[in-house]
């Protein structure tokens, strides 16, 4: 349901992005960089493909605690039963972002909408795709409580889309709003990697819980926010992005020699590390005033990229609607097309040899697809037109692609 709601919610959010890189470039403010756009845009695409499979942790899991667990069934026809829902699921959305700070585990999740060197109202659609993996345990007291699924759902959606406008850099401060509720001058501090702002302003709908438990900071005119994280992800692949901390937790744990060291480094603050480890692999420092990722795109690679982005992103529209008709195997094999679309994408904004063919069989794989089923992965049967139409793009795409991405790539070594 969620995903349905925030896929017919996407051409608002498509707006007010436009309406703020209008504004930002009439100010001479403009926020936006086409490669880190696309990749926060992807990184939210694939956490709805993948939570279709996942919503079984973020919601079965919280029904069959009510309907066994739970000490009351409150009425879902009670307006205070909203009002009071929606409070304390704000209330566990703080510890579970704060969590998501202080923990390595959720950290590896979380990390993914940190990534970006901007900040704008893109930034709020990159989210992460493992977050359902333990962020479930956090909003079973609801559960327990007896409020059910329906109230949970819709209270979970609209604590979400309420983040969305304060992801930008175009509003300033709010007075008085701004000591009550998250507004977008307390939440760019959340999304800094200076010193003096970290792992501050957690709140998702009232900054209150932060004033609390002594975790606000005021946005301060001295101390302009930078963006990004503390180990820059230095890349513009989505399952990069949503692995890059798991692997560098699991590797530490590995090289540790004391047991009790490969277990609590998952549960310790980001950035610990076993003494031995870090002796051994030291860490580079980091540098606030490094350069930002932005390996150069010419005008004709960056529109190939552009527009099998808006292709794969109007194709997933269809996978959220109609995933629930398909077989489970056609389903899988539909989200794998997907996300290694994203992929491949990603791989070619960076201009890396390897991506080239693979752009390749993927146009010949999604043409042979069409020609030989006359379907589009078993979810619906094509007419001869709308087959015509993918075989030609397809065409197309393989036509352009060679000569576009031929010469060289982001390290100056030959493609072809």
């Amino acid at each position: 349901m969620q995903e349905k709601i925030i896929t017919f919610a996407s051409p608002v959010f498509f707006l007010f992005i436009a309406i703020e890189l209008i504004v930002g470039i009439k100010r001479s403010r403009n926020t936006y960089r086409l490669n880190d756009t696309l990749n926060s845009l992807s990184l939210g695409i694939m956490s709805q493909i993948v939570g279709v499979f996942l919503k079984v942790l973020a919601v079965g899991v919280y029904a069959w605690v009510f309907a066994h667990f739970s000490v009351f069934k409150l009425p879902a026809d009670n307006i205070w039963v909203w009002v009071s829902g929606l409070l304390l699921y704000d209330f566990l959305y703080y510890w579970l972002h704060r969590m998501g700070h202080e923990t390595s585990l959720l950290w590896a999740a979380h990390v993914v909408h940190h990534q970006s060197e901007e900040y704008n109202l893109s930034t709020a659609l990159r989210q992460t795709s493992t977050g359902s993996l333990f962020g479930w345990i956090f909003y079973l007291p609801l559960a327990v409580l007896g409020y059910p699924v329906e109230i949970f759902i819709i209270i979970a959606l609209i604590d979400l889309l309420y983040q969305f406008w304060v992801h930008t850099q175009q509003i300033g401060k709010l007075g008085w709003f701004d000591r009550v509720f998250v507004s977008p001058s307390n939440h760019r501090v959340h999304h800094a990697v200076n010193d003096i702002y970290l792992d501050k302003n957690y709140g998702g709908i009232l900054i209150l819980w932060d004033r609390l438990f002594g975790t606000f900071i005021d946005e301060m005119d001295e101390h302009p926010v930078v963006y990004g994280t503390r180990s820059p992800l230095r890349s513009w692949n989505p399952l990069w992005a949503n692995l890059e901390v798991y692997k560098a937790v699991a590797l530490d744990a590995w090289r540790a020699r004391r047991w009790a060291d490969k277990v609590q480094i998952w549960f310790r603050p980001p950035g610990w590390r076993p003494a031995d480890v870090a002796a051994a692999y030291p860490s580079k420092a980091f540098d606030i005033n490094r350069p930002l990722y932005d390996p150069a795109l010419n005008g004709a690679r960056m529109w190939y990229c552009l527009v099998q982005f808006v292709l794969i992103l109007q194709v997933t529209t269809h996978f959220l609607t109609a995933y629930n008709d398909a077989s489970f195997g056609s389903g899988l094999a539909y989200a794998i097309w997907l996300v290694a679309g994203l992929w491949i994408v990603g791989g070619l904004m960076e201009q890396r040899r390897p991506y080239l063919p693979l752009e390749a069989v993927r146009l010949l794989a999604s043409l042979l697809i069409v020609v030989l089923s006359g379907s589009w992965f078993g979810t619906v049967p094509l007419s001869a037109t709308a087959q015509a139409v993918i075989v030609v793009i397809c065409i197309a795409s393989l036509c352009a692609l060679w000569p576009i991405f031929k010469h060289r790539d982001h390290y100056g070594h030959p493609v072809h």
